[in-house]
């Protein structure tokens, strides 16, 4: 897969009623360019972690699916998911490729939602070549429900130590190569 090229077509997709933060908005380019690095600098992780969809001080602002603009940058909102899952894969030391099963943000400014069923059908071309010769790990029901994959927790609302003990189970011999 060629990163330019998947995030372009990313960038151009109509995802239902989804913000496409890779197209619209101050900082578009910016989160496609961060989005592509991303995706090179981890293209030969063998664990693709799948949530649900961006949050609204996460991903759409950072461009960079489970990360805030504030673990990149130091400046900017910052969101407990991605500080929880970041914390918890770094901890860990896992070699994960991080993803949304909806890869646009689907509410407000201000709020999430829970991505309807067209939109996650929609987005269904964005997942399947990132899970392509990787062992998939769900985050949560929803992406348990659309990839059939093993489910951990979802950190937010008390879950954190459970969302780090699911990975632990699941994923002990994935850990990135020490040299």
């Amino acid at each position: 897969m060629r990163a330019r090229k998947f995030v372009d077509r990313l960038a151009a997709a109509r995802i239902g009623t989804t913000h496409n933060f890779y197209r619209e908005g101050e900082g578009a380019e910016l989160r496609r360019d961060r989005l592509a690095a991303y995706l090179e600098e981890r293209a030969s992780a063998p664990v693709l972690l799948v949530g649900e969809a961006p949050g609204f001080r996460g991903a759409r602002i950072s461009g960079v699916p489970f990360t805030s603009e504030r673990q990149l940058t130091g400046a900017g909102p910052a969101e407990s998911t991605a500080t929880i899952v970041q914390r918890a894969l770094a901890e860990l030391d896992l070699d994960v490729l991080c993803w949304n099963v909806v890869p646009t943000h689907p509410g407000t400014e201000r709020s999430n939602r829970r991505p309807t069923r067209p939109e996650v059908e929609a987005s269904r071309e964005f997942l399947e070549p990132l899970a392509r010769r990787r062992r998939v790990i769900a985050v949560g029901r929803l992406a348990e429900r659309v990839t059939g994959a093993p489910y951990v927790r979802h950190p937010s609302h008390g879950g954190a130590a459970e969302f780090k003990r699911g990975l632990e189970l699941l994923e002990g011999g994935n850990r990135r190569p020490c040299c």
